[in-house]
């Protein structure tokens, strides 16, 4: 890949790597970013690629990161769970959240994307409090929970469950229609 692993960032998601070839070039906005791990390969994509995180440390390395791979992403430092802010309605190609769930947060990922554009949202189901982090309910879908929440959304994939022996995650690729 070419870029710098950051303390607490891997390899890009596998569930996004592998659903590559479904998803529209453009604009893409990565909503809980960290330190950038999809953002990064995003944007070596070609994406014009915004992140938002709560943690300045987080984007400072995402940005530095991609600056050290020759790459540009813009990203900022905000609290999504505040309201103070907003996804630009109608601006995204692509919107992509892991590992994140702020479940108000739905109809302004839903709004922000052109027609046509696609999401791919990944993240724990509530079978994970068996394994290990998060185990809190509010930041567990609950069972189908994640299908339903874009049902008005065509879904090109989907899947739910039990992945190897310590997670348990929900992921969708769905299109604005």
């Amino acid at each position: 890949m070419g870029y710098k692993r950051c303390e607490d960032s891997l390899d890009p998601s596998y569930f996004l790597i592998e659903n590559m070839e479904l998803l529209p070039r453009g604009r893409a906005l990565d909503v809980a970013m960290g330190f950038g791990r999809n953002a990064i390969y995003l944007a070596n994509l070609g994406y014009e690629v915004d992140g938002v995180d709560i943690l300045p440390e987080a984007v400072n390395g995402a940005v530095a990161s991609a600056q050290e791979a020759g790459l540009t992403i813009r990203a900022r430092v905000a609290d999504l769970e505040s309201g103070s802010y907003q996804i630009e309605k109608g601006a995204y190609d692509l919107i992509i959240c892991f590992n994140y769930l702020q479940r108000s947060l739905v109809p302004q990922i839903k709004a922000g994307l052109k027609p046509g554009g696609m999401v791919v949202y990944e993240t724990f189901i509530i079978d994970q409090w068996r394994f290990s982090k998060p185990r809190d309910p509010n930041h567990l879908l609950k069972h189908n929970e994640l299908l339903e929440m874009f049902r008005d959304f065509r879904c090109l994939r989907y899947h739910e469950g039990i992945v190897g022996t310590h997670k348990a995650l929900a992921g969708i690729v769905a299109e604005k229609v």
